[in-house]
């Protein structure tokens, strides 16, 4: 099996660690995503990770209750480095080699992000967590995942979600919602689908970096999508 993806970019959302939780880190739900992270580690796949932090904090809401918009976000991006901690313990467990930079420095607890070392990190087989965003406030994850794979070149991000793929509505309210199997970049803007903001999602479309929307809740499914099996909802520029 030779996959189609040599160096990815595993966009996690800070719920997915929560699992059924919906709160907090669940060490079942860390272990099982190092798990299919491991696989494609072993097929000599590059895999850098963007996690977020909605299990533990979301600077829009904070903000949203009168608290000052950019302390929300750096507090937002702490409970980032919370996530990838786990996540790095998680896969230091199963031997998986791995390194958390973050955009803030904090050196006690992770290295500095510096895109040549993170690079040099992939090349030699380890796993990078890229935690605390871009470091800045206003932006989300999901920008720092665009960002991240644009800067060390990534193939493809791969948008680790509790549903199938990207749907018309939400399907776990409406059991009509129509799944799209593929997609544009515009479309995505267009329609104002939820997949990602519009500021990462104009990132990608300018760098030409497909986006594959998919159920990381189902085992294996990691290993599918670098494959280049048919999963999820394909989002590319044509």
């Amino acid at each position: 099996m030779t996959p189609k993806y040599r160096r990815a970019v595993l966009k996690l959302s800070g719920e997915a660690l929560a699992g059924s939780k919906g709160y907090g880190i669940d060490p079942e739900v860390a272990y099982s995503i190092a798990e299919q992270v491991k696989e494609v580690v072993e097929m000599r796949v590059q895999v850098a990770i963007v996690v977020g932090g909605g299990n533990i904090w979301r600077g829009v809401a904070g903000s949203a209750k009168g608290m000052d918009r950019a302390t929300a976000d750096y507090m937002g991006m702490l409970a980032t480095v919370l996530n990838a901690l786990a996540l790095q313990d998680a896969l230091e467990n199963l031997d998986v080699d791995t390194r958390v930079q973050t955009a803030i420095e904090m050196r006690a607890v992770a290295e500095t992000y510096i895109r040549r070392r993170a690079i040099r990190h992939l090349e030699k087989g380890r796993v990078v967590i890229f935690a605390a965003g871009t470091g800045n406030p206003y932006f989300s994850t999901d920008t720092a995942a665009a960002l991240r794979a644009a800067e060390i070149e990534a193939q493809v991000i791969l948008m680790a979600k509790q549903v199938e793929g990207v749907y018309s509505d939400d399907p776990l309210k409406n059991d009509l919602a129509k799944k799209f199997d593929k997609m544009s970049y515009i479309e995505i803007l267009n329609k104002g689908l939820q997949v990602m903001d519009a500021t990462a999602t104009s990132l990608c479309m300018d760098n030409k970096i497909p986006i594959i929307v998919f159920n990381i809740t189902q085992k294996g499914n990691i290993k599918k999508a670098i494959l280049g099996e048919k999963i999820g909802t394909y989002i590319g520029g044509e």
